[in-house]
């Protein structure tokens, strides 16, 4: 099971975080939503804070890329193998830093990853 989390995580049906939380959940994956504003998706609390998480497998953001330079210490703490960067994510200065870290990154979209079998 791949372990992700979802940074930009909303209780808003209506955004994509939120989809793409409960589609990771359907789909098998560990997800852990973080987000800004407390709340609760697909049964999950979403983090408010920048927890401590082990063994991630992907960071898929839904964080616009002003709002990003304050989580890329976290970002990269997580020692993530890929970052997805969501259409409208799209950010130079961090996918560089993590491709110094050896991590891979995707301009993609999480929803259509999961509906094709790609992800």
């Amino acid at each position: 099971m791949k372990k992700t989390v979802v940074l930009g995580a909303s209780d808003n049906p209506s955004r994509y975080s939120y989809k793409a939380v409960h589609q990771l959940k359907r789909s098998g994956h560990e997800v852990v939503p973080v987000g800004i504003k407390k709340g609760e998706v697909a049964g999950l609390a979403i983090e408010t804070e920048k927890p401590e998480v082990t063994g991630v497998d992907t960071v898929t953001l839904y964080v616009g890329p002003q709002n990003q330079p304050s989580w890329y210490d976290y970002i990269l703490s997580l020692q993530p193998k890929r970052i997805i960067f969501n259409p409208g994510t799209e950010n130079y200065e961090l996918e560089k830093k993590a491709r110094e870290q050896n991590i891979e990154t995707l301009h993609a979209c999480t929803l259509i990853m999961l509906s094709v079998g790609n992800y």
